[in-house]
């Protein structure tokens, strides 16, 4: 993910502080912590109803993070066995993990986008198997990042518990609408930063509950996903447009504070996007071939951090987004591109026939 500037109000530091904020009548936003993740917190939103309380996002299946969610429960006056259903916005380990382990010991709900099925099916496959190759693999050794692709066999980010990656008990259609006490939520699928992703609109109170499509201080990460989407920057800026069309909402993003407009930060993330296929473009007219040898051309975070200087598993987040932005050049017409010895070289131009 990418930092971008933020909207003048929105909070940087404060937003990860535990506890349950009150960000609409019967909503708390509850951050919950990642100790080892660069994004320091997710949200997940408590919204309150007669019969119990529905979680938008369920946090990451790790201890501290169960403990912060019973505190900031306790704090509006309820506990974990009060929790009726979590909605989640996509098959990422800090969105569903923890849904999972709170199923296991109370009589709850979990329902997610139903293309997110491939997503959770793979999951599933590798944590009971240790056969099965990494899905990143393969794509940063088509990139050309052969040496960070070894690295990351040797040392993967992270074993994965099958309890983790159970089945929901329901996989929400696109349009789904969920009734939650007298409120109603509306699930539309946003594809991109996966191919599953779900956000809730409660078109009457005026929130959007984004999940990681829309978020107020960085980029969401495209392409990072085990069953990849053919072409997922093209998806997400589809799926920005879709949400750029409705009638604008409060922001209750996944990461970061709940931030005043939604059509305000899109139009900044897809001013970005632009900015990016620019600069995506002037590597290759400078001689980068690869998609690992534009990456290492451009900068990473507000910093502009070289892509060397960067963590491995954030490496891994840059090339696989610079491979989803000459996807989208190809798309486009302006680049075309071939495999050559199993690495893809792309070029400035359209070719005759594109490998």
């Amino acid at each position: 993910m990418s930092p971008l500037p933020s909207l003048a109000d929105a909070d940087r530091q404060g937003w990860a502080v535990p506890g349950a904020e009150l960000v609409a009548p019967g909503v708390h936003r509850i951050p919950l912590p990642l100790p080892s993740d660069g994004l320091r917190a997710v949200n997940v939103y408590a919204i309150s109803a007669e019969d119990g309380l529905t979680l938008i996002d369920g946090g990451w299946a790790i201890p501290a993070a169960e403990e912060a969610l019973r505190k900031a429960l306790g704090d509006i006056g309820c506990g974990l066995g009060d929790i009726r259903r979590f909605l989640v916005t996509h098959a990422h380990r800090d969105h569903y993990t923890q849904a999972m382990a709170v199923r296991r010991r109370f009589p709850v709900q979990v329902a997610i986008g139903v293309d997110e099925q491939p997503n959770i099916a793979w999951c599933q496959d590798l944590a009971h198997s240790d056969d099965i190759e990494r899905a990143e693999l393969p794509l940063l050794r088509r990139a050309g990042a052969t040496r960070l692709a070894d690295l990351v066999e040797r040392h993967p980010f992270e074993r994965f518990n099958p309890h983790d990656w159970e089945a929901p008990d329901a996989w929400l259609e696109d349009g789904a609408r969920v009734a939650i006490g007298p409120r109603e939520v509306t699930a539309h699928h946003t594809p991109g930063h996966t191919r599953g992703h779900l956000v809730f609109r409660d078109a009457r109170a005026g929130l959007l509950f984004a999940g990681d499509h829309v978020l107020p201080h960085i980029t969401p990460s495209i392409g990072f996903e085990p069953a990849r989407l053919e072409s997922p920057l093209r998806a997400y800026l589809a799926s920005l447009a879709l949400i750029r069309a409705m009638p604008d909402a409060l922001l209750l993003p996944a990461h970061g504070p709940a931030t005043a407009s939604v059509h305000a930060r899109v139009d900044e993330l897809l001013a970005h996007h632009t900015q990016r296929l620019d600069e995506t473009l002037r590597a290759l007219e400078n001689g980068a071939d690869t998609a690992y040898a534009v990456a290492a051309q451009l900068g990473w975070t507000r910093r502009r951090t070289r892509l060397d200087d960067l963590d491995p598993f954030n490496q891994v987040l840059a090339i696989l987004e610079t491979v989803a932005h000459l996807e989208v050049l190809i798309e486009r017409g302006h680049v075309s591109g071939a495999d050559v010895d199993g690495i893809r070289h792309y070029r400035v131009g359209r070719a005759s026939s594109e490998g």
